[in-house]
């Protein structure tokens, strides 16, 4: 396994502007390459001719188009995790429908680029233990951060935030994923507007918490007047 670790990752490091704008180049290459060819199309010969790079060239940085594969997921999966705010408080004090639209709305502008290649970096590319462990942190990172917003919000009408803060995450990477990577011509402004609803009416139709009263009394006071 840990060859294979090491047939995935970049062979060479970029340490000056030259190196790393070459690094780019065959990035932005192998993106445009295999979202017109698809994965088993997109071999490195095409890769390097589109970047204008030898094909000894893009081997020092890369050993395979695998490789390659596995830095652009994972610069989309670091994208979206930039994309997630840190838990500021006043979001609390925030419209519900207006949060979830600025994460509904941050999530398609992830996927918006190309949804060819998104198909192609999700269902076609290697699945390695790191980029396994990064989605699965990414996620992780999400829930509890939606745990805390949910807790906190009082808007907020679900009686079991862990199970919605699951359901959340979910809901908004699974559905925009789909949508954008299988339509190629989804309107997304009515995918946001749909999203949101369909979430903050999720959020907010429970019933309202009950209140809270202290405990009573088990031997109150005798009534003075009687």
């Amino acid at each position: 396994m840990a060859s294979d670790r090491r047939g995935l990752a970049p062979r060479k490091q970029p340490r000056q502007v030259r190196a790393e704008l070459t690094r780019q180049r065959i990035l932005d290459a192998a993106a445009r390459v295999f979202a017109e060819y698809g994965y088993a199309a997109g071999t490195t010969n095409r890769i390097a001719e589109r970047a204008q790079v030898s094909i000894g060239s893009l081997y020092q940085y890369y050993p395979n188009k695998d490789a390659i594969l596995v830095e652009l997921l994972t610069r989309h999966l670091d994208a979206g995790m930039a994309a997630t705010p840190p838990d500021q408080d006043d979001q609390l004090s925030a419209p519900l429908e207006g949060i979830m639209r600025f994460h509904v709305r941050r999530a398609i502008d992830n996927h918006r680029d190309d949804p060819q290649l998104l198909r192609v970096m999700m269902e076609q590319g290697p699945r390695t233990p790191a980029i396994l462990e990064r989605v699965a942190h990414s996620e992780l990172e999400r829930i509890a951060y939606a745990r805390r917003l949910l807790r906190g919000h009082p808007e907020v009408r679900v009686a079991d935030t862990d199970t919605a803060a699951r359901l959340l995450v979910s809901t908004i990477e699974m559905v925009v994923h789909k949508m954008m990577a299988t339509f190629d011509q989804t309107d997304t402004t009515r995918l946001e507007n749909e999203l949101v609803a369909m979430l903050t009416h999720y959020l907010t139709s429970g019933p309202a918490p009950a209140p809270e009263h202290p405990n009573p009394d088990p031997n109150p006071d005798p009534d003075p007047d009687t």
